[in-house]
């Protein structure tokens, strides 16, 4: 990337960020678990916050996908009532808010919490409230956010129509989006083809969950089955060649091949809801210096940075912003770019999006490089 002086950790947290690909059952506070899963009596790997914090990365970091989403059946153990769920959304506010997050969006699967009686209709009515909650108090200490539900359909279940409805449903009321998740080998998003019809018959967007858990097959369905962004999407990397590293273009950029659905990943600008340290945990990388991510900003792919769990991989969207300064040499520039193409590809309509760089983005960013000049 550009040689510019490198942006401090310091800095990057005052930055404005926008987050598209978070999921709500992926970011609790560690302290919240404990507390409610003694509520539930649900049994938990570790007493406090610290070492339950710790067992998290340490499971999450372990092997496949797969493995991964095994750390979810406590998180999801105590996310059974309305009461529950409020809390948590307004702290996953708060706590994207104090990290400078300025537009995000949640994204949590209905299905998976209807253990305790809950209507669909329900959880999405007390995660609503819960979102509103937050934004009003992080507004109340001068941090003005705001977040929206995209409503989660599992790959592995049956439930895509009912969540896509329920979607619909709710489209004028804080859902912005539907996403399909869960593994992806073995079971295909055309699973839920009749859903994602219905979906594009009433002009709603939705993401897919792609090339992560599978390569640039899961990509090209999901894209031939409409998804206009792509959950994670790295593995486009494997319809791409690069070139010879030189001093001038270490990454061999210059010199890269793309295949047919490469080109028409990047012609189309097709944003890739990237999720860096996630993608090392789940082995999709050795490490943030050599994830693609930073091959794919430089040839010009709609890039995008993501937590995806902020709990299971320990992190904030201001730690992914470091890592990617401190260890594959992005600069401001670069951070501002990926902001700015996740303010532009948010599920919300073109003005609100309008406003959102023009109110925040663009002048966070703009503040933070007369500070520089001016020290």
């Amino acid at each position: 990337m550009s040689h510019e002086a490198s942006v401090s950790h310091e800095e990057i947290v005052r930055l404005p960020k926008v987050v598209l690909h978070d999921h709500l059952d992926g970011g609790l506070r560690a302290a919240t678990l404990l507390e409610l899963a003694d509520a539930v009596g649900h049994p938990l790997p570790a007493r406090d916050p610290e070492a339950l914090a710790t067992w998290y990365v340490t499971a999450a970091a372990s092997g496949s996908l797969e493995q991964y989403l095994e750390t979810f059946d406590h998180t999801l153990a105590v996310m059974q009532s309305a009461a529950h769920l409020r809390r948590i959304a307004s702290e996953a506010v708060l706590d994207l808010a104090a990290d400078g997050v300025v537009y995000a969006e949640q994204r949590y699967a209905p299905e998976l919490h209807q253990a305790g009686g809950l209507g669909l209709q329900e959880v999405v009515d007390a995660v609503g409230q819960g979102l509103a909650q937050g934004a009003d108090l992080a507004a109340s200490t001068g941090r003005r956010i705001q977040v929206h539900q995209v409503l989660t359909a599992m790959r592995t279940s049956d439930r895509g129509r009912d969540v896509a409805e329920l979607a619909l449903a709710n489209r004028r009321r804080g859902v912005v989006g539907f996403d399909i998740a869960g593994p992806e080998a073995g079971f295909p998003p055309s699973r839920h083809k009749a859903a994602l019809r219905m979906l594009r018959r009433a002009a709603f967007p939705f993401t897919v969950h792609a090339g992560e858990g599978d390569g640039v097959g899961s990509i090209a369905e999901a894209l031939a089955l409409g998804a206009v962004r792509l959950g994670h999407g790295t593995r486009i990397m494997d319809d791409i060649s690069l070139g010879e590293p030189s001093e001038g273009d270490p990454l061999g950029v210059d010199g890269a091949v793309l295949g047919d659905l490469a080109h028409w990943v990047r012609d189309q600008q097709v944003p890739l809801e990237i999720c860096p340290t996630s993608n090392l945990h789940t082995h999709l990388a050795p490490s943030i210096a050599a994830h693609p991510v930073t091959a794919l900003a430089r040839l010009g792919f709609a890039v995008t940075i993501n937590t995806d769990n902020r709990l299971m991989s320990r992190t904030s969207m201001s730690q992914e912003l470091t890592l990617l300064v401190d260890d594959a040499g992005w600069s401001l520039d670069d951070l501002r770019d990926v902001a700015l193409t996740a303010a532009w590809n948010g599920f919300i309509h073109h003005d609100e999006r309008q406003e959102l760089v023009d109110e925040q983005i663009l002048p966070g960013y703009a503040g933070q490089q007369n500070g520089r000049h001016s020290a």
